[in-house]
């Protein structure tokens, strides 16, 4: 029984564990990064052709949300050019990102978890 015991316990609940704190800080990681782009669906950056107000607009967002520090992006246009936009393209769609890491300390499933991972979330605005 003791031996039956410890397979279940290192083959089945160990990796089980892993994956739930990896889909829990996911999760957590994403709410952050959805958090922020509500705060930003509500306060825009005044004019994306002013390199000024994108920067004053960053510096007004907070840096962390829950734990998680987010980087914010601006982009115009369709292929997503960085912005300041130009004149030209401002009329186009326009669109944030943000992004977030965090790190992993998996138990057993080390090689098929990320360590450092990254997630991403974009929202289109206008």
């Amino acid at each position: 029984m003791a031996i039956i015991y410890l397979v279940l316990v290192f083959s089945l609940l160990l990796p089980l564990a892993d994956l739930a704190i990896a889909g829990f800080r996911f999760i957590s990681a994403h709410q952050a990064l959805r958090d922020m782009g509500q705060r930003t669906q509500y306060s825009p950056p005044g004019d994306v052709t002013s390199a000024s107000d994108i920067a004053a607009w960053k510096s007004a967002l907070p840096s962390t949300i829950s734990g998680f520090a987010i980087t914010p992006q601006v982009y115009c246009g369709s292929p997503g050019t960085v912005a300041p936009c130009s004149s030209g393209a401002a009329s186009i769609v326009k669109y944030y990102t943000f992004s977030t890491t965090f790190t992993l300390t998996p138990m057993v499933l080390g090689s098929a978890l990320c360590t450092s991972c990254t997630i991403t979330y974009t929202q289109r605005f206008q």
